[in-house]
């Protein structure tokens, strides 16, 4: 047999060769298509396990056996990249709505592996059986297999879209997919919305469907950009975790910066790699306020703790995190479907259009075939119902003809050749010559049973004929009316989110840009200096100690600290200030620095400092709050330990104010002294221990134009004082009980 050789040039063969190549893999492997959203190995599985009868209301079956079984059947592609699929469609870290329900190890969102597939079982999610699978058979169309022997679907009957609701990833040849998971509740509000008034633009879609909703919760921090990502379906959107402040609880616990959330690109081995990013900037002493990091995440969620130093700048700290960590990234939008077997990137306005398409679709050939039933119904029903009437010379025909075939024939056509009556039966001749009954109703007639002639049967079958005549009516007013196509498909859904809607669980807003200067956050020994006149600047330890005696000499507070930490100013108002050190300039010996007014909340000309301290130091300390009315109380200032640059640091009645704020070291006894000369020496354990927010209690009774001047502590030690040019030793006084008188001295 002479073989025939064909001349063509090599580089067109091997381009139309790619070609064919690139769209194989394009429409059938990496890129969902955009009528229910799944790709071709997906569908194949989901069908499979319907074919398997693996139902939410099932038992289980081993993961092997689906992975073998879909294998065989509809996906010669290798059990590997079957498996995969079957665990991805049970994550539901990484499916806002899971399809397949797993039984045993099917991986974390930390990025373990699942087990085996001969350790593991799935069935179906009800979701999967009421929104992807049901009418199948009726409302798709089917194609062959790889072999040609099994048929499979083309398309599941999916009633929601899809590839909205858990988007896609994947990458093709020259192309690729990556669409946003969002809210089931806001999507079916958008089509609702939609059905009613389909010219709408994206900016009214959106006040249904403001944005993605990932399965991991988070942040999107560029609300702002998601208008024109809806609008050209591509874009890029900023995904952040989430973090939680919790102070501390006691004197052995510590501050804590918690990851609650982390974003949908950080599922897998991302949380790990935070961990060992967060670890080594700590290394490298960009966080050296972090002391420990642990993973203490659970079946409840994710919560990722970093212990923080006494007074840590927890907006520093936050920035830094997500300027250096993956706790801030990018998810790329890509929102790329096949459309009619071509690859195309849909914007909201696109996707919407081809899933109402597709469900007009759906709905004419379910109520076709519906029609079509009832149709038949119709005919046997009218027939039957007839040859009640006709009952007697029915069965003169049967009791005369000698086969079914003659039976049938005359049935149809009234043509009695051949047939003898007997004397009694001749009468009906000439009714059955009229008989024109169809072929289904003809059958339907041989195969009634005597039984339907009782009378409540005849009842029930005329009542069966009119229901099945209100359906025909109701069936072909669907199928005429696109306004009874809208009222279908919106009663549907609004089941479907009565049943499966959840809350959103990811936050959109417009977040400011995390700023971090790596030049500005190297910890370093530090003064802080704070002249009387309000003007405060950093000197670093070797401009201190050379100028030491004039420094201390010339200014109000000097405290040695570090860059990072912050400054705490009481004032006699009751408020306290917050200065972070790195607002403040690093500056020479003779330079002047900056007026605390222009970097915190704090007024010169409205009040006056009268206590102030490095936070992390003053933090772990008790203070004593004395008013001028005579309100005395401890706080711990651990109740000071915000992020605010101005918090109440006592309640004030009207026109009181503090008149003294003193460290409280443990002593046992405190001496009050008022602006006419009288003291009261009482014990500290009468001095209550309070909130911020708390007015004190009162220290001693006060006569007419009398006030609260000052207080002493007294420790082991006699402490004196000078009264009228005479020493006064206040350990000599008499102990009274607060509230009481003082006396004069």
């Amino acid at each position: 047999m002479a073989e025939t050789i064909l001349t063509t040039e090599y580089s067109d063969e091997m381009q139309k060769s790619y070609l064919d190549y690139s769209m194989s893999v394009i429409t059938a492997r990496a890129v969902p298509d955009i009528r229910d959203g799944l790709k071709p190995v997906q569908r194949r599985v989901l069908y499979d396990m319907n074919e398997l009868h693996v139902y939410h209301d099932r038992p289980t079956l081993k993961s092997a056996r689906i992975c073998g079984d879909t294998m065989g059947k509809y996906h010669p592609h290798g059990d590997a990249s079957i498996y995969d699929t079957l665990v991805v469609l049970a994550q539901d870290f990484k499916r806002m709505q899971p399809l397949v329900r797993g039984q045993g190890n099917f991986g974390s969102i930390e990025g373990d592996s699942a087990a085996a597939p001969r350790y593991t079982e799935a069935r179906l999610e009800k979701f999967a059986d009421d929104v992807m699978l049901r009418d199948l058979d009726t409302t798709v169309p089917f194609q062959p297999n790889y072999d040609e022997k099994l048929r499979e679907p083309v398309v599941l009957p999916a009633r929601i879209p899809y590839f909205l609701l858990n988007g896609s990833e994947g990458i093709a040849v020259g192309m690729s997919t990556s669409t946003p998971s969002h809210n089931l509740g806001e999507i079916i509000d958008l089509i609702l919305a939609f059905l009613r008034n389909p010219a709408m633009e994206v900016e009214e879609m959106m006040h249904y469907l403001p944005g993605p909703d990932f399965p991991t919760g988070g942040i999107v921090a560029n609300r702002s950009e998601l208008l024109n990502i809806y609008r050209t379906g591509s874009g890029r959107l900023k995904l952040r975790g989430k973090l939680v402040f919790e102070k501390k609880k006691n004197r052995s616990d510590r501050d804590k910066l918690v990851v609650t959330e982390i974003p949908y690109t950080m599922i897998g081995q991302g949380i790990m790699k935070f961990m060992q990013d967060v670890a080594a900037l700590g290394e490298d002493k960009k966080l050296p306020e972090i002391l420990d990091i642990s993973n203490q995440s659970d079946k409840d969620g994710i919560r990722i703790v970093l212990e923080l130093k006494p007074g840590a700048d927890v907006d520093r700290i936050t920035n830094i995190l997500y300027k250096k960590t993956k706790l801030e990234d990018t998810f790329p939008v890509n929102m790329l479907a096949i459309v009619g077997g071509r690859p195309e990137t849909l914007s909201l306005r696109g996707i919407l259009r081809e899933y109402l398409k597709f469900q007009y679709e759906l709905i004419e050939q379910k109520y076709k075939k519906l029609l079509d039933k009832e149709l038949e119904k119709k005919e046997v029903q009218e027939g039957l119902i007839a040859a009640v009437d006709l009952i007697d010379a029915i069965i003169a025909l049967l009791r005369n003809s000698k086969s079914q075939a003659e039976a049938r024939n005359a049935l149809m056509n009234g043509d009695i050749k051949g047939i003898r009556f007997k004397e009694r039966d001749k009468e009906f001749k000439e009714t059955i010559s009229g008989f024109h009954f169809t072929e289904r109703q003809a059958q339907a007639i041989l195969d009634m049973r005597l039984a339907k002639l009782i009378g409540l049967e005849i009842l029930e079958l005329q009542k069966d004929h009119r229901e099945t005549l209100r359906k025909i009516k109701e069936y072909r007013g669907i199928l005429s009316s696109r306004q009874r196509e809208n009222e279908v498909l919106s009663e549907e859904l609004m089941m479907i989110r009565t049943e499966y809607a959840v809350p959103r669980r990811t936050v959109l807003e417009d977040g400011a840009e995390a700023v971090y200067d790596d030049s500005a956050v190297e910890e370093m020994d530090v003064y802080y200096v704070q002249d009387k006149f309000g003007y405060a600047r950093l000197l670093d330890v070797a401009t201190y100690q050379r100028n030491q005696e004039a420094v201390d000499a010339e200014s109000r507070f000097v405290y040695g600290c570090k860059n990072t930490d912050r400054i705490l100013l009481f004032t006699d108002k009751g408020n306290m200030h917050q200065i972070k050190l790195m607002d403040i300039p690093l500056a020479k010996f003779k330079d002047k620095g900056i007026p605390i007014d222009n970097v915190s909340r704090y007024s010169q000309s409205q009040e006056e400092i009268l206590f102030a301290g490095v936070k992390s130091e003053v933090l772990e300390k008790t203070l004593l709050f004395l008013t001028r009315d005579g309100f005395v109380k401890k706080v711990e200032a651990r109740e000071f330990d915000t992020a605010n640059r101005m918090v109440a640091s006592t309640k004030l009645q009207a026109d009181d104010r503090i008149v003294c704020i003193r460290e409280w070291k443990g002593e046992n006894e405190i001496v009050f002294r008022t602006s006419k000369g009288y003291f009261l020496r009482c014990l500290m354990e009468e001095v209550p221990v309070q909130k911020k927010n708390a007015k004190g209690v009162i220290a001693m009774k006060l006569e007419d134009g009398d006030a609260m001047e000052d207080f002493f502590l007294l420790g082991e030690e006699a402490q004196s004082v000078m009264v009228n040019g005479k020493s006064l030793v206040l350990s000599r006084l008499k102990i009274a009980r607060r509230g009481g008188k003082g006396s004069k001295r």
